[in-house]
């Protein structure tokens, strides 16, 4: 079984880059902001779709970055091929969502969900120095982090 995933890489007008810290399952995770194809959708359809779930943003897809060309199992399901798709994207409006400064600053609503849904996520931006395929936790995303950092005129 195939599961898409399609993430997208902004970087806003202070050259930070956005990723999303997530506390799944018991998992701590560091990724980039995106999530799942649903059935019917289109990749672009789908990033723009979870870019307004999880942060209430409207974004411009831009241009294609990555497509995953190796085999890799899913961490949360063995039976489960993952394909990531990246994307660049750009935000269309001010990010009104809490971003915090520290990875896995939770509040206590957010783990109150956590107690019911098992999955809670908060967004920070990282400065493009600090920026690396180090702060970010699943194979594909660090394989996409050294390309963004080698290629960082594709974003200004």
């Amino acid at each position: 079984m195939f599961n898409i995933r399609v993430y997208g890489i902004l970087i806003n007008e202070k050259n930070e880059v956005l990723v999303s810290d997530e506390l799944i399952r018991g998992s701590y995770i560091t990724k980039f902001p995106g999530g799942g194809l649903e059935f019917g959708e289109g990749t672009r359809d789908c990033l723009r779709r979870e870019f307004l779930e999880e942060m209430n943003l409207r974004v411009e897809v831009g241009e294609h970055i990555y497509t995953t060309d190796f085999y890799q199992r899913s961490a949360f399901n063995p039976e489960h091929q993952i394909v990531s798709i990246y994307y660049a994207v750009k935000a269309l409006e001010n990010i009104q969502v809490p971003l915090r400064t520290q990875p896995f600053d939770f509040d206590e609503q957010q783990l109150k969900v956590y107690e019911e849904t098992k999955e809670i996520e908060t967004f920070r931006f990282i400065s493009w120095n600090e920026f690396s395929s180090e702060v970010v936790t699943l194979p594909i995303d660090k394989i996409v982090a050294n390309l963004v950092k080698a290629n960082e005129t594709l974003f200004r």
